[in-house]
């Protein structure tokens, strides 16, 4: 039998909650995932609740850091062939811009 799901308080998890996703935005959410740190099912109820989400510095969020950055890198080179700037490119900028600047301790402005 296998061990019965419990949060942090142990508080028995048993409701499961599912929703549909683009596979844009099911890609987004992955990205999100992996940049944090945190399990999918962790990150996504911390958003839906409005808790925040605090990366800890570990192998994994440098790693998918890393695979990110290239990522970037790849668009970025793509854009200056004189192609157009994509949405998505953009939010993963910010959210690396974020998860690096809480890394080195500044807060939301950059301070």
């Amino acid at each position: 039998m296998s061990a019965k799901n419990r949060d942090n308080k142990n508080r028995r998890r048993n409701i499961t909650v599912g929703f549909r996703v683009s596979p844009e935005e099911n890609e987004l959410i992955n990205k999100a995932v992996a940049l944090s740190g945190l399990p999918k099912q962790e990150y996504c109820y911390r958003r839906c609740l409005n808790q925040d989400v605090v990366v800890q510095g570990n192998p994994r969020v440098f790693k998918a850091l890393k695979t990110e950055l290239a990522a970037v890198l790849a668009e970025l080179k793509r854009i200056e062939a004189g192609n157009r700037v994509d949405e998505e490119l953009l939010n993963v900028i910010e959210l690396i811009a974020v998860i690096l600047g809480g890394l080195k301790g500044e807060d939301e402005d950059g301070k």
